[in-house]
C-alpha cells in the first residue's frame, strides 16, 4: 500500500503580509491553491488583539475544509499565540507541549505539535515544530525532540514527519536530527528551497525531514506574486510517498 501525501509548512507570521495587512483569508487562499492534504502552520494568532480577534487557525481550517488541532505557546488571558496541524484525512492530537530553553536567555517560548493523521488503514505521524533563535537554544530543542517524548516515543514510529520554521541556516546544524529522519529537501530532492523573507529569500529556514519509509517525490516553495506578500516566509511544499 502506498499513500501520496502532499504535506504543506509555513510560517504565516500571525497572517500579517508584507504589505502590512492582516489577511488570513489571503493565508487560506494561498494554501487552497497548493492543493495540499496536511497543513502545518506557525505563528498563529487566536483571540488577539492585534489581528481583530480572529481564531486564525480555525478560520483557515473552515475555508480549507480541514480538521484542525492547535497548539498554543502564549496565552495572554483569551490571547493565544502558537502552532497549528490541519488535514483532510482525520487525525488525532498526542502530544504538544514546550520545549526546553536555555536558562536565563528565552527569548521566547518553542514547542512542538505532534498528531497522528489517518491516511485511510494508514497513521502518519506529523510533529510540527518552530525552534528558537540562538543556535544553543535549538541544539537543545533538537535534542528533545529526538528524545523519549518525540522522535524517540515508542508509539511515534514509521512513517513519520518532523517539519517546521526551524530558524536554521546551515545544513550542518541539522546534523542533529540524522539517523531518525532525513532531511527531505537536501539529501533526496538537492538543496531545500530558501523561504525567507519572502520578497527576496535567500536563507532556508523551513524544513521538511522524513523518516526512511517515506519517499520524496518533490520538495519547492512557490514565488509567485501571492506568496511572496502572504506572509514573511515563502511555504514549503513536500509530495511525499507514504509506503506501508
Amino acid at each position: 500500500m502506498t499513500v501520496r501525501v502532499r504535506l504543506l509548512s509555513y510560517n504565516v507570521h500571525h497572517c500579517q503580509g508584507m504589505d502590512g495587512r492582516v489577511a488570513p483569508e489571503r493565508v487560506a487562499r494561498l494554501i487552497g491553491r497548493l492543493d495540499p492534504d496536511i497543513v502545518a502552520l506557525q505563528e498563529l494568532d487566536v483571540h488577539r488583539a492585534r489581528t481583530a480577534r480572529v481564531d486564525q487557525p480555525r478560520l483557515i481550517g473552515d475555508l480549507l475544509r480541514m480538521d484542525v488541532h492547535f497548539h498554543s505557546t502564549l496565552k495572554l488571558a483569551r490571547e493565544q499565540f502558537g502552532t497549528a496541524v490541519l488535514s483532510r484525512w482525520p487525525l488525532s492530537k498526542i502530544r504538544s507541549s514546550s520545549l526546553p530553553s536555555l536558562a536565563g536567555r528565552k527569548l521566547e517560548d518553542r514547542a512542538a505539535l505532534w498528531v497522528r493523521v489517518d491516511l485511510g488503514g494508514l497513521e502518519l505521524q506529523v510533529v510540527n515544530t518552530h525552534l528558537g533563535l540562538t543556535r544553543g537554544e535549538r541544539r537543545l530543542q533538537a535534542e528533545a525532540l529526538l528524545g523519549p517524548e518525540w522522535l524517540g516515543h515508542p508509539d511515534c514510529r514509521e512513517p513519520r514527519v518532523l517539519c517546521g520554521d526551524f530558524n536554521m541556516t546551515g545544513g550542518g546544524e541539522l546534523t542533529c536530527f540524522d539517523g531518525l529522519c532525513v532531511p527531505a529537501s537536501w539529501s533526496r530532492v538537492g538543496p531545500p528551497p530558501k523561504t525567507w523573507p519572502s520578497l527576496l529569500p535567500f536563507l532556508a529556514l523551513d524544513r521538511v525531514f522524513v523518516s526512511p519509509r517515506i519517499e520524496v517525490e518533490s520538495v519547492f516553495s512557490p514565488r509567485d506574486g501571492l506568496a511572496r506578500i502572504a506572509s514573511d516566509h515563502l511555504p514549503v511544499v513536500a509530495t511525499l510517498l507514504i509506503h506501508a
